[in-house]
């Protein structure tokens, strides 16, 4: 089954990782930064070498999104940068393919461990399975 498993963060995170300090976030040093990669990059070795790794991006900052709404008017409303500093949101994802719920949930209480500086927040990974089609839909809600 695919299972979608998204890491966390918010747009203090990636300005403390360019070296911004806030009070919702500490700064990265360049060690911390590469300890984060190579940790990461582990990680994505071993799930390409497994075949469960079908797809893993980071996301842009927060400050980059754009959100499209329809109005009360029933017009289009587009906001730049809707989201407060410290609002947490999807900061990246690995698409993967695993035997069970079990396996991907090991996955992400690895990805939990990433190192970071002290002080860094402790978000949750979510894990969403990726439905295969209407039958997943009726199974869920019946």
């Amino acid at each position: 089954m695919k299972y979608l498993v998204v890491v966390q963060g918010t747009q203090a995170d990636y300005a403390s990782m360019r070296g911004q300090a806030s009070p919702h976030a500490p700064v990265w040093s360049e060690d911390d930064l590469k300890a984060m990669y190579a940790y990461m990059g582990a990680i994505n070795a071993e799930l390409a070498g497994t075949g469960e790794l079908v797809d893993a991006q980071g996301l842009a900052e927060p400050a980059r999104t754009r959100l499209v709404t329809r109005g009360a008017d029933g017009r289009t409303v587009i906001a730049d940068d809707p989201y407060d500093v410290a609002e947490v949101l999807p900061a990246g994802y690995w698409l993967l393919d695993c035997a069970n719920l079990e396996r991907v949930t090991e996955i992400a209480e690895r990805v939990t461990r990433c190192p970071g500086p002290d002080g860094v927040a402790d978000l949750p990974v979510v894990i969403r399975p990726v439905l295969d089609g209407a039958d997943d839909i009726q199974t869920a809600s019946g």
